[in-house]
């Protein structure tokens, strides 16, 4: 069903094209054949974050002969605001998120969609995963570790293709390369966010191996979630175990080495560890001091923050 079927776009499915991608006809054809076929009435919305002249060429071309929207950034932006400018301009209530690359078997994508009424959020899970053991042994790690960061328990992390509700990107906020953990911050506002087994594409299973500063990047990324879901709301259990902890340490050293002066005639000139202890006492308070201003600007913003989901209203 196409988008002059009815009047109201029921599914907006969304393409971000960054640096990876194929084929962008080719592409689309594939996407379209399976999405004709789940009954809504929809429309593409393909993003560039930059400058990608052989691409938006080819988009051009296709918005000759097919109903596509083509949004053009001005840099690289990053994922994350390539994706919240085409939630900006998106009709429908439901929301298809694809690569611009083959990550999984096309056919597979129906079964996402429908997998959406009893959720807000469905995430593909390429299973079982073919690709190359370092593949596999990288998702692996990621995925374990964002599982230990958060509760949400996610087996592929990595996959692009999700479908959500309109309302989750009203509450939801993404920025810089949180892209990634868009169904943790969701799953943390309180919506419903499963997971659904595909079939993974032959054509993602080349083997990846990135830069160290692409890996140290994602471990930076696992630690900003981390605090996002743990201490957002109260940054003084943070910031208060770490300063106590140090400040008690600091303490008691301190406390061990006027013991010693006092009893044992113990000189104090020249002894680092008066200086190490006296430097951890000061960070501990400093530390706790963050925590608490953390605390009054949540108190003072507290008014215009949304904790929660209303799933319905009974009267």
């Amino acid at each position: 069903m196409s988008p002059t079927t009815t009047g109201k776009i029921e599914l907006s499915v969304i393409v971000p094209v960054t640096e990876r991608y194929d084929s962008v006809t080719a592409l689309y054809h594939e996407y379209k054949r399976v999405i004709d076929t789940v009954g809504k009435s929809f429309e593409f919305i393909y993003v560039l974050d930059g400058d990608y002249p052989d691409v938006l060429h080819e988009l051009e071309q296709l918005q000759e002969t097919n109903s596509i929207t083509i949004i053009q950034l001005a840099k690289k932006f990053g994922e994350a605001t390539a994706l919240n400018a085409a939630f900006s301009q998106a009709s429908g209530e439901i929301f298809l998120t694809l690569p611009a690359y083959q990550q999984i078997e096309v056919d597979e994508i129906p079964k996402i969609i429908q997998s959406l009424e009893n959720c807000d959020m469905v995430l593909a899970s390429r299973s079982p995963r073919s690709d190359s053991i370092i593949n596999r042994m990288q998702a692996r790690l990621f995925n374990f570790l964002l599982r230990f960061s958060t509760d949400l328990q996610i087996n592929d992390a990595g996959c692009s293709v999700r479908a959500f509700t309109r309302n989750i990107i009203e509450d939801v906020q993404l920025y810089g390369d949180l892209h990634r953990f868009f169904p943790v911050i969701a799953h943390q506002q309180g919506y419903r966010v499963v997971e659904t087994n595909v079939a993974q594409a032959k054509q993602d299973k080349h083997r990846r191996i990135y830069s160290p500063g692409l890996y140290v990047r994602r471990l930076l990324d696992l630690l900003t979630i981390f605090f996002l879901v743990k201490f957002t709301k109260k940054p003084l259990r943070f910031f208060g175990l770490v300063g106590t902890t140090l400040f008690t340490v600091g303490t008691i050293g301190s406390l061990l080495l006027i013991a010693q002066r006092m009893f044992f005639d113990v000189s104090l000139a020249d002894r680092p560890a008066l200086i190490l202890s006296s430097l951890l006492v000061v960070l501990g308070v400093q530390i706790i001091a963050i925590g608490l201003i953390g605390e009054i600007i949540i108190f003072t913003h507290a008014k215009n923050i949304k904790e929660y989901t209303i799933e319905k209203i009974i009267n």
